[in-house]
């Protein structure tokens, strides 16, 4: 079973959320918060500013507790997936896209009530706690579980679990 910790990026400006727009190597797009998998000896902030630096040229100098926490399993295809989100408290720099990796090939700005139209194309576990966020957030820190069934990429079964 592979198992990776994922961190993910609240960063907002003028009622706007910043969303990267991934390339996947499949030929998939889709569209997240920027963020990325923490490297071991990392600290999860220290990997999440990392990857913002690199997918974005932004520099986060504060962040927030986390807002929310997502489990993902997907036993068919072997893989469990550990996601937390942060919010950027202090933003410095210019956006630019210079992604290492490749993955990342847009970046924008999207007004809060479109990011909706963003993620369409986005897994059902990064689309539904944004998703929910967007629509109005909480007070303390939430989790979220899914499980996904099948091995087709074009026909998987997620699950919400409790």
């Amino acid at each position: 079973m592979r198992e990776w910790f994922v961190a993910g990026a609240l960063i907002e400006d003028q009622s706007r959320l910043l969303l990267v727009q991934n390339r996947r190597h499949d030929g998939r797009v889709d569209w997240t918060p920027p963020g990325g998998v923490v490297d071991p000896g990392e600290t999860v902030l220290e990997g999440l500013t990392r990857e913002v630096t690199e997918e974005t040229g932004l520099v986060v100098a504060a962040w927030s507790e986390a807002v929310y926490r997502i489990e993902v399993e997907a036993p068919d295809l072997g893989w469990k997936l550990g996601v937390v989100v942060h919010q950027a408290l202090e933003v410095q720099g210019t956006l630019v896209i210079d992604d290492p990796d490749g993955i990342v090939v847009d970046a924008q700005y999207v007004a809060t009530h479109d990011c909706h139209g963003h993620l369409a194309s986005s897994p059902q576990w990064v689309r539904d706690p944004l998703g929910a966020w967007l629509d109005g957030g909480w007070d303390r820190p939430q989790s979220f579980r899914y499980r996904i069934t099948g091995t087709d990429l074009g026909s998987l079964h997620v699950d919400t679990l409790p």
